[in-house]
């Protein structure tokens, strides 16, 4: 009967064992993702609890095994079936004891490998963030530096951009200068040349018109003094017939103040007529 427990407790753990493994298997992936101070905590909890529970079971353990080798001494002197159950009983008491303390020491060896999991995690961490920082304090360092270089060979490059630039500024201007001054010059010579043409042109133009202006004055001073000589004889003619007419007017004028003062002195001759025949009447 012995020998019966002790190869079911033999048997026993190893039909546990992938319970324990797989069991154990979540708790180590939650430590592997969280991987700061929290899951060391957190391991460090699981293993203080499963050490608790293993002190717990090996107990429990011993206590059975007490009693089983009570009841095995009990039952190699008694007949009785009830002793003999009694002592494979507490055997099988001592196997599930041992089990549960192998499964406890399983998942607490797991629990020892997730809290150093957790611990390596957390240590790369913080190194990592050390690093970060050395890394950021560095580059802080670098940058405030490249600042001062940058100004530094921003100032030695403008210093060396605006000679490079006046050197070809003044060049430009220069050769612009002389095109500018060039350029004048032969607008200058066309003007001249141009100037001069029109001058010449302008000449021949004023002697042909003068040529044709003397031409139209000479024929102008013929026609003028033929019109003349007309308007004279016609003037003289009018003037002619003018004291004709005059003649004839002062000739017919004077003729009409004769009658008129005939006219005139006839009622007087009549009157004196009368007055004469009239003074021999009186007288007689």
């Amino acid at each position: 009967m012995a020998r019966v427990a002790k190869a079911k407790a033999k048997k026993a753990p190893a039909k546990r064992r992938p319970a324990a493994k797989t069991a154990a298997k979540p708790a180590a992936k939650k430590v592997a993702v969280s991987a700061d101070g929290a899951a060391v905590k957190k391991a460090q909890d699981a293993l203080a609890k499963l050490q608790k529970d293993m002190g717990a079971v090996a107990k429990e353990q011993a206590a059975a095994r007490k009693k089983a080798a009570a009841a095995k001494t009990k039952a190699s002197k008694s007949k009785k079936a009830m002793d003999k159950r009694a002592a494979e009983s507490a055997g099988k008491a001592v196997a599930k004891a041992s089990d549960k303390l192998k499964d406890l020491k399983g998942k607490a060896a797991e629990a020892k490998l997730a809290l150093v999991k957790a611990k390596s995690v957390a240590s790369a961490k913080a190194a990592k963030d050390a690093a970060v920082a050395k890394a950021a304090a560095m580059e802080k360092t670098l940058a405030t530096k490249a600042e001062a270089d940058l100004a530094k060979a921003v100032k030695a490059f403008e210093a060396k951009w605006k000679k490079q630039r006046a050197a070809a500024n003044a060049k430009k201007v220069a050769a612009a200068k002389k095109k500018a001054v060039a350029k004048a010059s032969m607008t200058a010579k066309k003007a001249a040349a141009k100037a001069k043409a029109a001058e010449k042109k302008a000449a021949v133009k004023a002697k042909a018109i003068a040529k044709k202006a003397a031409v139209k004055a000479k024929a102008a001073a013929k026609k003028a003094a033929a019109k003349a000589k007309v308007a004279e004889k016609r003037a003289a003619a009018r003037a002619k017939a003018a004291e004709k007419r005059a003649a004839a007017k002062v000739k017919a004028a004077a003729k009409k103040a004769v009658a008129k003062t005939k006219r005139k002195a006839a009622p007087k001759k009549r009157k004196a007529k009368a007055k004469a025949k009239a003074a021999p009447k009186a007288a007689s």
